[in-house]
């Protein structure tokens, strides 16, 4: 017995402990979760100002500054209840400008772009392409003609060129176009050139004669007609006809020649102008003294028979006017006679 009793206070004593560990330990639960929820509730009130104090802020910048509301409130009296407005029909919106609107320069649809205009045809570049007509496009350049021809290309006229080929050229007189002045190589080109399109079936089609782009038709006549699929060409000096094409399209028109067409206002033959009289060589002063007494002389002698003749027939008619008196009279004293007889 005794020896149980120890036994039995050990046993009271560690059950004793074990409470005193089980309400530290939730008296230790407890403070902690009250220190937790202190913690939360001071974020949550924390998080709820932060809040607060921004819809505040936000609130302030967007509404425009106004008084501040006096602290003494002042109670309105109450107003009788007023009928409802009748409200005017709603129109539809329009599309009309507000007056301070200024309206648009860009425009509802755009244009299209423009197409780049094409550049004028080279007349140089087709010649000195096709071979052969090196002279003309020298003549061409030098005169200048050139450039008339690409300013009318370029305004969209259109012309028909006559190019003779280089043996065109070779065939004629030496120093034939040497002898030209400027102006004459200019109406020389011209005559060559067409002021309007011509394509081969419409050269029949034309009037003789013909207008180039030089001077007139009266000096620089030219005639064209036809034979089949010939055409002739004659200037009055020239005969000939087109050998070929060189280039053609709507507005331009090159064919080939074999010969240089001259225009008669400028080739044709001249009347040879009347040889000068010789010129009178002046005599010296001694032949001059000489000359003079010869002609004395012979005016002397050739005065002389016709002084005799000139004496001669005075006699003559004076013989005969003494015999006429004579007559009459003879005449008039033989009435005077008969008379007294009777």
């Amino acid at each position: 017995m005794e020896s149980l009793l120890p036994l039995s206070n050990h046993s009271s004593n560690t059950c004793g402990n074990k409470k005193i560990s089980a309400i530290a330990f939730a008296f230790f639960l407890h403070s902690t979760e009250l220190h937790f929820n202190m913690m939360n509730q001071h974020l949550i009130i924390s998080f709820s100002f932060l809040v607060l104090l921004l819809n505040s802020s936000h609130r302030i910048s967007a509404q425009s500054p106004a008084q501040a509301p006096s602290n003494n409130v002042h109670q309105t009296p109450a107003q009788a209840p007023t009928k409802p407005a009748i409200q005017a029909p709603v129109q539809p919106p329009t599309q009309a400008t507000t007056p301070g609107q200024a309206p648009s320069e860009v425009p509802l649809v755009q244009a299209p772009p423009r197409k780049a205009k094409p550049e004028p045809t080279n007349v140089t570049k087709i010649l000195d392409k096709a071979g052969g007509f090196s002279v003309f496009i020298r003549i061409l350049r030098s005169t200048q003609v050139i450039n008339q021809i690409e300013n009318q290309l370029n305004v969209s006229n259109s012309l028909t060129i006559l190019a003779p080929i280089n043996g065109a050229f070779s065939s004629l007189k030496p120093g034939t176009l040497n002898s030209l002045t400027t102006e004459q190589k200019v109406q020389l080109v011209q005559y060559h050139i067409l002021p309007s399109f011509v394509s081969l079936s419409n050269f029949q089609t034309l009037s003789n004669p013909v207008r180039t782009q030089a001077s007139n038709t009266d000096e620089y006549p030219l005639n064209i007609t036809t034979q089949g699929n010939w055409v002739n060409i004659s200037t009055g000096l020239v005969n000939t006809s087109i050998s070929g094409t060189v280039y053609a399209d709507s507005q331009l028109a090159i064919y080939k020649l074999d010969r240089v067409l001259l225009p008669l206002g400028i080739f044709a033959p001249r009347p040879k102008a009347p040889a000068p009289a010789p010129a009178v060589p002046k005599p010296n002063k001694g032949s001059l003294d000489s000359s003079s007494s010869s002609s004395s002389e012979s005016s002397t002698t050739d005065s002389t028979p016709a002084a005799a003749l000139l004496n001669a027939s005075g006699a003559h008619s004076l013989t005969s006017r003494t015999g006429t008196m004579v007559g009459s009279l003879l005449a008039v004293v033989l009435a005077v006679f008969s008379v007294w007889i009777v």
